[in-house]
């Protein structure tokens, strides 16, 4: 299998080191990366793949290609999945799909006209305890879910106003880049279709009138700041961008409430200051029956009975790579290069949960309720059919 990169990063390193794992002759044909350093270093045995400045020119160039994946940063993720559609090749797309409403109809009218096999990277419905997160939930054990409450504490968040992710301009938000992945794996336990949703964020402690541009190399509080790079582990050291300069983007809290076709709602919140040990990423799913709870971070599921004194507990060894997810979106992506298997994350879910981090967006900035309704397409065609 001959592969097309579009975007040789973190991301596509990571997804295309287990892809080499699990079939060592899938191999890199042909990289569109305009960058000179990614166009030195290729961490792989075997032939270094050739280098195109355009994705038009990798596609004109390279017609053995057997699938192109798209690990651009955010900005161009619909761009180009625009230019590859048409080619029919499978394809590996980054989330967020699209992060803004123009990108989002324009990349919703594509997926229209073209049929082509799309796996959106969501690694987390994939995952194992999610897997058996929904397999309980569908046994019917805690009755149909009524209520969720979901959160995601983010240990590792200063990477959101140290590196380029500080950018909203360039991400779209942290709706789009972290509850994206929350609000996919809660669409796909629950079966159902959201319809609307309400937001709200703030921004307390990663705010500041440290000059613009300022790095911790030349500030003067490196060696004190919490922050610094100076403190960080060396592979952490190029988010060096001042967290409490003027310039920094991004809210450190938000929350949203998302209403279902069934009537019943979901609350959904995510923090950017907490560390350590207080890092937590799950939800809890609640019926009239029983309450599931998980928690990625504890590896952990439980499932209180409520009529029973019983608790069922199950703990997850989930493997590396989000929490095991990545291997699954890999299995896959070979198994649809192969022609063996249909995408288990196909573009309408990108869509789904891509429109719910924009029009979160929009919401908190606005204060309002926003509809996820018809006339944007978003529902016509969901994969995510009632229960």
């Amino acid at each position: 299998m001959n592969l097309g990169v579009i975007g040789y990063g973190l991301r596509a390193r990571s997804i295309l080191g287990e892809i080499g794992r699990q079939d060592p002759g899938c191999r890199v044909a042909a990289v569109v990366d305009p960058r000179e350093k990614q166009r030195e270093e290729w961490p792989y045995s075997g032939d270094r793949p050739r280098y195109y400045d355009t994705a038009e020119e990798m596609l004109a160039a390279e017609p053995g290609l057997n699938g192109v994946m798209i690990a651009t940063r955010c900005t161009l993720h619909t761009e180009m999945a625009l230019k590859v559609l048409p080619a029919g090749l499978p394809v590996f797309l980054e989330k967020p799909v699209a992060t803004n409403l123009a990108d989002w109809k324009r990349l919703h009218q594509a997926s229209l006209a073209y049929p082509t096999e799309v796996l959106v990277s969501f690694p987390l419905r994939v995952t194992p305890i999610v897997q058996l997160v929904k397999e309980i939930i569908d046994s019917g054990k805690i009755g149909s879910v009524e209520h969720v409450q979901a959160y995601n504490n983010v240990p590792y968040g200063r990477v959101y106003y140290q590196s380029w992710y500080r950018n909203p301009e360039e991400t779209g938000g942290l709706f789009l880049q972290k509850a994206n992945h929350d609000f996919d794996y809660l669409n796909a336990v629950l079966g159902l279709k959201p319809i609307s949703l309400c937001a709200m964020t703030s921004k307390q402690i990663f705010k500041g009138n440290k000059p613009a541009g300022l790095t911790c190399e030349a500030c003067e509080d490196n060696r004190t700041c919490l922050e610094s790079a100076l403190r960080k582990p060396e592979p952490e050291r190029e988010w060096n961008g001042c967290c409490f300069a003027e310039d920094t983007g991004n809210e450190d809290s938000g929350s949203v409430l998302i209403r279902y076709e069934t009537g019943m709602h979901v609350s959904y919140s995510q923090n950017f200051f907490v560390r350590g040990r207080a890092a937590s990423r799950g939800a809890r799913f609640m019926g009239y029956k029983g309450t599931l709870e998980f928690d990625f971070y504890q590896k952990q599921v439980r499932v209180y009975l409520h009529h029973s004194p019983r608790v069922e507990t199950y703990d997850i060894e989930p493997g590396e790579g989000h929490h095991g997810g990545d291997t699954a979106l890999a299995r896959n992506y070979l198994a649809m290069l192969a022609g063996r298997e249909k995408s288990i994350i196909p573009l309408e879910a990108g869509l789904t949960s891509a429109l719910m981090g924009i029009l979160a967006k929009e919401s908190a900035e606005h204060g309002r309720f926003c509809s996820l309704g018809e006339d944007l397409g978003v529902l016509s065609g969901s994969p995510f059919g009632g229960r």
